[in-house]
This record gives structure tokens, C-alpha cells and sequence, in this order.
């Protein structure tokens, strides 16, 4: 698979977790008239916190193989540039 479309379902993921709470919310406050902010606390934290874990994830999957490409030609460009000085010069040897 890609890293970015596995950013992308991660990323779509997190979303889902994120509203999933929310709806479960709204849910449950059909049954029990609540405020939606104590149902929210009844269902804890643990789908948020997924949420990001999963958001970071995702960004994490789609931003690191383009810092890394970057890297490599960066690399590459200090090590041409570095044969380029590097070339044995007759001429200077040879009085």
C-alpha cells in the first residue's frame, strides 16, 4: 500500500472516532434527558483520545516519506557537489 492512502484511512479513522462519540452521545440523550455535556463525560475520553492518536498517525504517514525524499536529495546534491572539489588535479601535483 501507499503511505498516503494509509494516511488516509488513518486520517478517516480518526474522524469516525471523533464523531462517533458525539453520536453516541446524542444517542443516549434521547433515553435520559441530560446535559449533552454529561453525557459526554458519562462515555469517557477514550474515543478522543484514539482520535488523535490516530490524526497524528495519519499526518505522521503522509508527511514523513516526503521529509525523507527530501533528505535523500539533499544528500545526494552534498555528495555530487562533494566529488565535483574532490577530483584529483594533475596539473597541481606535477611541478
Amino acid at each position: 500500500m501507499n503511505n498516503k492512502t494509509i494516511g488516509m484511512i488513518f486520517i478517516c479513522i480518526s474522524a469516525f472516532l471523533y464523531g462517533i462519540r458525539y453520536l453516541t452521545a446524542a444517542i443516549a440523550g434521547i433515553y435520559s434527558p441530560r446535559m449533552f455535556e454529561d453525557l459526554l463525560s458519562d462515555y469517557g475520553k477514550g474515543p478522543l483520545i484514539f482520535s488523535i492518536i490516530s490524526l497524528i498517525l495519519g499526518i505522521l504517514c503522509i508527511i514523513v516519506p516526503v521529509i525523507r525524499k527530501w533528505l535523500a536529495d539533499d544528500l545526494n546534491q552534498i555528495k555530487d557537489n562533494w566529488k565535483e572539489f574532490d577530483q584529483p588535479d594533475n596539473a597541481d601535483r606535477n611541478p
